[in-house]
């Protein structure tokens, strides 16, 4: 019988093919959590790109692994994983170029306002669209920071070194060393300094409402703040409060509290936010990669293997006694 392997989402067309020459391959109708618990109960796999509940794990007897199709784990119930003896992976790195092209080019629109010289451009007209030029700056000479100095933080840094001759100050929970273009900064720092914060850091409860009122306020009124980590990095309602009262300058934000953003958002109506439906990791180009990954790492656990990227390392011991016992059966 082959092994089922369920997507939350669709994945690259090449990569699912090559999938499908070893398993069944099911592509959930729909991403609420009773289809996906409904779905897993005879699935040995799920490549995850829509929040896993836990139930879904508790319900998959025969589940080996639960695959995150892209970096961050927050997707999936991590703990619950490791008490049940499930692999949980993820494709690290794979979409860094895509996510950190994203938060140059919102930087690039916010600082030359071509959001809003569309926007003028199509509604006013030529001369209104123009004037908007006045107000507009370079990133070049400028100061980035940047929360969070994984891969994607790498990249936008190198990018906006070599690319756009800026500053840039990063901010890094680990002691490992900077490269010789970045300097090191505190928080604070790195608030009080830059014209331009982007945040790229994972979600965890060190992060989780780190961007809140009081390091908002140490943010220059002319600075910019980019968010391609996770929406609850940052205090929402704080956000909107400095952008209304002109505290800061502007932001673009690929990922909210809530998702998907809801009609009744107050950042719907503030007119200095560039909004995107957390898309910055998706291109076709990426896709391909971390579906590719993806596969291969399910066609690791279908072979009884552990996967390469495997995260909940603490729980090694009972994910390989789980793998053994479903090989074996």
């Amino acid at each position: 019988m082959r092994p089922v392997v369920l997507l939350t989402n669709p994945i690259h067309p090449q990569a699912q093919a090559t999938l499908e020459q070893h398993a069944t391959v099911r592509l959930a109708p729909a991403t609420d959590a009773q289809t996906l618990i409904r779905m897993a109960e005879n699935a040995e796999l799920v490549i995850v790109r829509a929040p896993l509940p836990p139930e879904a794990l508790r319900a998959g007897r025969r589940l080996r692994g639960a695959i995150r199709h892209g970096a961050g784990v927050d997707m999936i119930p991590v703990e619950e994983a490791s008490r049940l003896g499930i692999a949980v992976a993820n494709v690290p790195g794979l979409n860094a170029v895509s996510v950190a092209e994203y938060a140059v080019g919102q930087m690039l629109s916010l600082t030359h306002r071509l959001r809003w010289v569309d926007a003028t451009l199509r509604a006013e007209g030529w001369t209104q669209a123009r004037q908007l030029a006045d107000g507009s700056g370079e990133v070049a000479g400028r100061t980035v920071g940047i929360v969070g100095f994984g891969a994607i933080g790498q990249e936008v840094a190198r990018i906006c070194h070599e690319g756009l001759r800026a500053r840039v100050v990063a901010h890094r929970r680990s002691n490992k060393p900077m490269p010789a273009h970045v300097q090191r900064a505190t928080l604070d720092e790195l608030f009080t300094t830059s014209d331009i914060v982007v945040l790229a850091c994972p979600l965890d409860e060190s992060t989780r409402g780190l961007v809140d009122a009081e390091l908002l306020a140490r943010m220059k009124p002319t600075a910019f703040l980019v968010n391609v980590s996770r929406g609850p990095v940052i205090v929402e309602k704080a956000l909107v409060q400095a952008l209304q009262d002109g505290r800061i300058a502007g932001a673009a934000l690929d990922v909210f509290e809530e998702q998907p953003l809801p009609r009744s958002s107050p950042l719907l109506a503030t007119p200095q936010v560039i909004l995107s439906s957390h898309l910055a990791g998706i291109t076709q180009d990426s896709m391909r990669r971390m579906s590719e990954e993806a596969v291969a790492q399910a066609l690791q656990l279908l072979r009884g293997e552990l996967p390469r990227h495997f995260v909940n390392h603490q729980a090694a011991a009972a994910i390989r006694a789980r793998l053994a016992s479903l090989q074996a059966s």
